[in-house]
């Protein structure tokens, strides 16, 4: 059972990631156009207004990057970050817990972005094309390195 398991790790990150990613980016399309429900319940949210604006911006840019695979670790530092200054500068001031101050959207999006840092994009995902690609091109061009006898 658990070889199963462990072989479908990676597409189970994946899908992690793409839900996680998807959800991001769909709190930032809403803050920016008025999609979805809009930022706050209706509306958008004015162009350059800190730290709303800013912050939608990195939940579309960062969310979408996290969901195709394509540049995964740094968007989803970027976003863990992001949640985690929403969380001490907005939420916790109000109360210390999640639960009393709102706050549990970005606590659990702070945490799952860094989940990601950590494990990589998964599956499914546009770094490993242009990886395989560079990796695998880089070693034709490139002549064997000779094995010092201390390295095995």
């Amino acid at each position: 059972m658990s070889t199963r398991l462990n072989q479908a790790q990676p597409y189970a990150l994946a899908l992690f990631r793409i839900v996680v990613g998807l959800l991001f980016a769909c709190h930032g399309a809403a803050s920016l156009f008025g999609v979805l429900g809009g930022a706050m319940g209706g509306g958008s949210i004015p162009a350059g207004t800190w730290p709303g604006w800013y912050a939608a911006v990195i939940q579309l840019i960062g969310g979408s990057l996290v969901v195709l695979g394509l540049g995964t670790r740094f968007a989803a530092l970027v976003a863990s970050g992001s949640m985690a200054y929403a969380y001490f500068k907005v939420h916790q001031p109000e109360a210390l817990f999640p639960l009393e101050n709102g706050g549990e959207p970005s606590a659990v999006y702070c945490w799952a972005f860094l989940l990601l840092v950590f494990t990589g994009p998964g599956a499914l995902a546009l770094d490993r094309l242009f990886t395989t690609r560079t990796t695998a091109k880089g070693d034709q061009d490139r002549a064997p390195e000779p094995r010092s006898p201390v390295a095995a």
